[in-house]
């Protein structure tokens, strides 16, 4: 029998219970193993839960058991959760997460320490909810020199921008919306501000490299300026906007030399673009998530699924719980050390953005970018353009340049 306890039973947690509870014949039968959940640990009671004589309050009760092998951890946070899965993790006990800020912020300490007890430290569900994403890096395209990954991995934002594209809402609006829908929490910072998707694109660009890419590194926009009006152009242009995770890696990441010249090894960044509207990943809409990879031999392949939400995270959570049961005593690599990886400066670096101005700015506009594409929409009192390639640090002096004039700037992806 393989025991297993879940720490906090919030929205994760309780998905995790009913999820191997639902399907125990299916694990059982793929893990050639009995699964038992022995234990729910939470501060608080749960009276008429089908499950709350397995409710306990004592963390210890769990580290001492020694017929509990596999813990989940669905607390959230690096407080508690990180004195409890390191806990865990010393006494022989692996741990299964959907913390990204955890994963993001002691990823590789905790690996480390799996590795020294023999069990395993798995994270699938950090990144993409239900879409299987991280095994696919570290197993199937574990061969391949991976060049770039780009993905909406933020239902919270990806449900407002759809919402704004297709009832022209303004931003705030749409927002009270997805509070009242449960979508966003009611300080929703940490999803509108970018900071949920930099955690997951540091969790991505790590495993990609095999070594740490510093969520703080790296730079960082959100959505509030995203308007309905930036949203007319980019549609009468061909595109859609959506805010992305970005990570390419660059001349120093795979080659020996170049990392000890100090080139750097990745491009991350987080920020909204313009996307054509033929690209896969702009068919990504409402609360649902897509991961765009290419590889050096592989070409594009794309991860599409449910990002978020009780039963799709907690599915992922009991992948690799089964992964950790068919591994009891075993530890199962993970190359993702401890080293940082050197994270390119974004002001140098190039593409082309979508501006807004003012109308009576169309002319410096050409001045400056004779071969700017004008989008033209009728009736209007501002202006679109996408101007040519050019650095993040010539766009930030330009906008300088236009001052109130300048109304919205946003990149291209391509």
């Amino acid at each position: 029998m393989i025991n297993v306890a879940v720490l906090g039973y919030g929205t994760v947690g309780s998905g995790v219970v009913e999820v191997i509870e639902s399907n125990k014949k299916q694990m059982n039968k793929k893990t050639m193993q009995e699964m038992n959940v022995k234990y729910i640990l939470d501060l608080r009671e749960f009276p008429g839960d089908p499950y709350e004589n397995k409710v306990i309050h004592d963390v210890d009760i769990i580290m001492n058991d020694p017929e509990v092998s596999i813990v989940c951890e669905t607390m959230g946070g690096t407080g508690a959760a990180y004195k409890f899965t390191k806990m865990a993790l010393e006494k022989g006990k692996s741990v299964c997460t959907s913390n990204k800020a955890m994963v993001a912020a002691h990823g590789p300490e905790m690996l480390e320490l799996a590795k020294k007890n023999n069990c395993n430290y798995m994270f699938e569900a950090s990144v993409g909810g239900g879409i299987p994403i991280i095994r696919p890096l570290m197993s199937s395209l574990a061969h391949e020199y991976i060049e770039s990954i780009a993905g909406i991995v933020n239902g919270t934002t990806n449900f407002i921008l759809t919402k704004m594209e297709r009832e022209g809402a303004k931003y705030k609006d749409v927002l009270a919306q997805a509070q009242a829908l449960g979508y966003a929490e009611q300080d929703p910072s940490a999803d509108v501000d970018g900071w949920d998707t930099c955690r997951k694109i540091a969790i991505l660009s790590s495993i990609m490299l095999g070594k740490t890419v510093n969520f703080e590194h790296i730079h960082t926009e959100g959505i509030a300026k995203v308007t309905a009006d930036d949203f007319v152009y980019a549609g009468a242009a061909g595109y859609t906007i959506k805010i992305l995770g970005t990570s390419q890696a660059l001349e120093g990441a795979y080659d020996e030399e170049a990392r000890k010249a100090g080139k750097p090894e990745v491009l991350a960044m987080v920020a909204s673009y313009l996307v054509p509207k033929e690209h896969p990943i702009a068919l990504v809409n409402d609360v649902m998530n897509g991961v765009f990879v290419t590889g050096n031999m592989v070409g594009e392949t794309m991860y599409y699924g449910s990002g978020a939400g009780k039963l799709p995270t907690a599915s992922a959570v009991v992948a690799d719980v089964m992964e950790c049961a068919k591994n009891i005593g075993n530890n199962i690599p993970v190359f993702w050390d401890a080293e940082e990886a050197k994270v390119a400066d974004y002001l140098e670096t190039s593409r082309a953005f979508f501006i807004r101005v003012a109308k009576d700015a169309e002319d410096t506009i050409f001045e400056k970018y004779p071969d700017a594409m004008n989008i033209v929409v009728e009736g209007r009192k501002d202006a679109g353009f996408i101007l040519p390639v050019m650095t993040e640090k010539e766009m930030a002096d330009f906008a300088e340049v236009l001052g109130d004039k300048l109304l919205g700037v946003l990149r291209v992806y391509a």
